[in-house]
């Protein structure tokens, strides 16, 4: 395997384009807001069928 070796994996390595710190900032930012979203949604879905649970006399 010709592209298996060191020269190989340099050039890899060169063709490897790395985000600017403004779009890594950027992408963060939405997977730290997504993250923050699903878990206020996730509580609150406990919170209703707790309540609901709660309700109906099962808890």
């Amino acid at each position: 395997m010709k592209w298996f070796s060191i020269n190989g994996i340099l050039t890899e390595m060169k063709r490897i384009r790395w985000p600017k710190a403004k779009d890594l900032a950027r992408d963060s930012v939405t997977v730290f807001g997504f993250v923050a979203f699903l878990a206020l949604f996730f509580y609150l879905c406990q919170v209703v069928s707790s309540g609901f649970l709660k309700l109906i006399g099962i808890v």
